[in-house]
């Protein structure tokens, strides 16, 4: 049994349902390589279920990526998936290929698009050092946010039953 003490998050100002998420650029990774590439890009070829979560080897990124891919949202939905946490894209490389991930993953290691989300949330007992909140976030081609969810809690999960009714309604 994992033992963990649950955390109630503070409360927080974050892009929520009808607002417009904001752009970033970052590394994007898949099992073979990384490139630059903007958010904005990828949601003008359709929408975009942007996934945050811990950092990889935690195990609530193992829980939140092993349901994603069993899911397999992006073979029943016209939707792409991705994900962005603080880890490095060598070890976004390595949690792809260790997961059987067949989506990309954004590296984040300064937590920027975090801050500029609102949903910053800072480790306990690491100075200097935070990580996005859970969350998801479904985009139109605009950016337009068509459904978000967003951890209240550390450990928390989405609603993944949601998700999936957010991704029927596109």
């Amino acid at each position: 049994m994992v033992d963990f003490e649950v955390v109630e998050l503070p409360e927080t100002d974050y892009v929520d349902e009808g607002d417009t998420a904001p752009d970033f650029t970052r590394p994007l990774v898949n099992e073979e390589y990384w490139e630059d590439a903007a958010l904005s890009d990828l949601a003008e070829e359709g929408p975009v279920l942007l996934v945050f979560y811990t950092m990889d080897g935690a195990f609530p990124a193992t829980y939140i990526w092993n349901e994603i891919r069993d899911r397999s949202w992006d073979s029943d939905h016209d939707v792409t998936v991705v994900g962005l946490s603080i880890s490095s894209p060598y070890e976004h490389k390595t949690l792809i290929e260790e997961r059987g991930i067949d989506y990309r993953l954004f590296s984040d290691p300064a937590n920027g698009v975090a801050e500029a989300y609102g949903i910053v949330n800072d480790l306990d007992g690491m100075a200097g050092v935070s990580e996005p909140r859970p969350a998801v976030y479904l985009l139109d081609e605009d950016r337009t946010v068509e459904y978000a969810w967003v951890a209240s809690e550390w450990p928390d999960f989405p609603d993944y039953d949601e998700v999936e009714a957010a991704l029927a309604d596109l």
